[in-house]
């Protein structure tokens, strides 16, 4: 038998406003908990305004901001992981770990990314 959140069956504007909730309260408690996703925030708020002086035209724009959007989804992914597996067990396991190591490896990916967007962007 599969067992279904009773959420599911929601349709509609009851749904869409629910998600919107969890949504909040996600970007709430990643805020408050996870001092990566506050450091990263504060980079979103110092370099999405500076996309709009920087770039020259909308396609340059979305890839300067979009870069950075991904490093705070990729973070708040991670940090999704990490709560779940702590909430498994708080024991040292190697598949514990090797969950956190991945989720770390990509949001250092998302990073990287972040400089050779830009880099490409300004000295392209």
């Amino acid at each position: 038998m599969d067992e279904q959140s009773p959420f599911k069956g929601q349709t509609g504007l009851r749904r869409l406003w629910k998600a919107l909730g969890y949504s909040r309260a996600g970007l709430k408690a990643a805020y408050e908990a996870e001092d990566a996703f506050r450091q990263e925030v504060l980079l979103a708020v110092l370099l999405i305004p500076l996309a709009f002086v920087l770039a020259e035209g909308g396609m340059e724009r979305a890839l300067l901001i979009g870069s950075v959007l991904l490093v705070l989804i990729v973070e708040l992914i991670n940090s999704a992981i990490e709560a779940v597996v702590d909430r498994v067990s708080l024991d040292r396991h190697p598949l514990a770990g090797r969950a956190k190591d991945i989720g770390s490896a990509a949001v250092l990916i998302a990073l990287l990314n972040v400089l050779v967007v830009w880099s490409g962007v300004l000295l392209g």
